[in-house]
Order: C-alpha cells, then structure tokens, then sequence
C-alpha cells in the first residue's frame, strides 16, 4: 500500500520571532459569545480535560504540535491509519488540516486556525471535524523538575461525541509520548 504524505509548514522550532497573541483577544471575544447560550444549548455540549506527563522538555513537547514532520506520526493519527496529508501554518490566524484516508473513499479532515501560541507552554486552536461543528482545543504545558505535564481542554464537544473524543485524546496522547521517545532524531537536541 502506498500513501502519498504531503507536509507543509512555516513553523521553524527555534525561531520565536514573528509570535503574537493578537488573535488571543478574537478568541477571547467569541468565547464571550459562547456564555450568552441558553442552557439547554449548554448542555448539548461537554468541555473535556486530559492530562498526560511526558520526559521531555516543554520545548520539545510545544514543537511536536507544530512541526508537520513530527505531528503527522501522532496528531490525529494512529498506528494503522497514517495521515495523508498535513498542512500547517504555524502563526496566530493560521491554519492547519490534517488528512486520514481510511479507505480510497472514505477521508477525515480535521481543520482549525490557531488562536494563540505561546511557545512553549500554551497552544490554543479550534478544531472541526464535521461541517457545522467548531470546537476550541486549549493545550497547556507545565514544566516538571524531569520533563513536563500536558492538559489538553477540549470545549464545545457535542455530548454524543464527548465519550469518543475523551478516548482519542487519551490515545492521541500516548501517540505523542511514543513519538518523543522513539523520534529524538527528528527534533534539535538542542532545544532540551
């Protein structure tokens, strides 16, 4: 079987010029929107938490979001079903979109604009999955005295997907701490 892999990106690890948090006060502005639902609204909908503690550096951890060399062996991908395609543009008001092609015919697009990055230990982005359905993804990361822990909150997830979800985050999650282990060569060792 042979899988075209495409991987796009302006992201270049060590450079922390050109950061803004500009589209942070977009993001803060909607999230306003958000609370002014009716409850039954807020009820169809869960926000949802996963933690997760990795040995390597938050640097490391912030980069493996953001570099499409790195995030296409474990963002919203699994060990039977590689990605396709992946496309990021690593800078507040950027996109990304990843690809998964299941069989010839059957392709999942997960897309979203980034809202904030904060390297290295803030990443905010919303994700859709399905027309009609935008969430907002906000990952943190903590430095520990030997590594660093992640909290991904997931919001706005539709109630009749949040169990689903909480188990891809919980496996997208361990795709990453298999990658950090299993991939040092695809990262500056400088940056630990």
């Amino acid at each position: 079987m042979k899988t075209d892999i495409e991987a796009r990106s302006e992201w270049h690890p060590s450079d922390p010029r050109g950061w803004t948090l500009d589209g942070f006060e977009a993001a803060s502005a909607g999230t306003q929107r958000q609370q002014g639902r009716s409850r039954a609204e807020k009820k169809a909908h869960r926000n949802l938490r996963v933690t997760r503690r990795y040995g390597a550096s938050p640097a490391r951890v912030f980069d493996a979001w953001l570099d499409p060399a790195v995030a296409r062996q474990w963002l919203f991908a699994t060990a039977l079903r590689p990605l396709a395609q992946v496309e990021i543009d690593a800078k507040v008001g950027g996109s990304f979109c990843f690809m998964d092609r299941q069989e010839a015919a059957d392709i999942t697009r997960y897309t979203g604009e980034y809202l904030e990055i904060a390297p290295p230990r803030r990443l905010v982005f919303t994700l859709s999955m399905a027309k009609d359905v935008e969430t907002r993804v906000t990952v943190e990361i903590a430095p520990l005295a030997k590594g660093c822990r992640l909290t991904v909150l997931h919001e706005n997830v539709p109630r009749d997907h949040a169990d689903h979800m909480n188990g891809r985050w919980t496996g997208i999650l361990f795709g990453l701490g298999a990658t950090l282990e299993s991939a040092s060569t695809l990262f500056n060792d400088d940056q630990e």
